[in-house]
């Protein structure tokens, strides 16, 4: 099976692209299956059903969502064994973007929309860095000159993905992306198999439910900007 995870900002476009490349995937009769995480609502696994696909949905709640999604990656994958998936697309909101859902051995696509400001690359650290591919959205709302700029930004912080750029609106770059899921490396399981990236190690009080502010209600590993 081929394990793919899409990561990205929220509202970056990440279910219109994979809803368009599904679509151009299940026109060879490939078999998907997906999985989305996110942290308090979500109506994309009703989109995704619309397709005919069988879908597994994840809320974190209180959780990290990428720390969510890393707990249930085993989980996932023996779900769309058990419907015998030829790709499964896992979805994943992220929070912090610090955080880098990427696993080794697997394909990793990172979403990042023009819109987002022309810093943003070197802001959001290695759900970036880390990516095979980047696809680029919402490019039809800027200039040509922007695009550029944006592009290059990206190049600037990791030197060897295949960044790709796609409407969502029309789907154009389904097709280029198609090849490039269906290209991507097989895998058994995902057991000893690693991330790409560490999490941060960050398990206070908050983190566990705490609300109220001060120091005597801070507890665990907790950083602070003065000394």
């Amino acid at each position: 099976m081929k394990f793919i995870t899409i990561a990205g900002p929220p509202s970056c476009g990440k279910t219109a692209v994979l809803i368009h490349t599904i679509k151009r995937l299940l026109e060879d009769n490939t078999k998907v299956a997906v999985g989305k995480i996110d942290c308090l609502e979500t109506d994309d696994g009703e989109r995704y059903k619309k397709l005919g696909i069988p879908v597994i949905v994840g809320l974190s709640g209180d959780l990290c969502p990428d720390h969510y999604y890393v707990s249930n990656l085993e989980e996932i994958l023996c779900w769309a064994k058990k419907n015998l998936a030829d790709i499964t697309i896992l979805e994943t909101a992220g929070l912090c973007h610090r955080c880098a859902p990427a696993i080794v051995g697997c394909l990793s696509v990172v979403v990042i929309d023009n819109l987002s400001g022309i810093d943003t690359p070197r802001k959001i650290g290695p759900v970036l860095t880390t990516a095979d591919v980047v696809v680029i959205t919402k490019g039809d709302i800027v200039s040509q000159a922007e695009r550029e700029v944006f592009r290059q930004k990206i190049r600037l912080v990791n030197l060897e993905a295949e960044i790709l750029e796609f409407n969502g609106l029309t789907g154009k770059g389904s097709v280029r992306l198609r090849k490039i899921l269906f290209d991507s490396p097989e895998i058994n399981t995902l057991v000893d198999e690693t991330l790409r990236s560490s999490m941060p190690a960050s398990i206070c009080s908050y983190c566990t439910g705490e609300t109220r502010i001060g120091n005597s209600y801070q507890l665990g590993n907790v950083l602070k900007i003065v000394s």
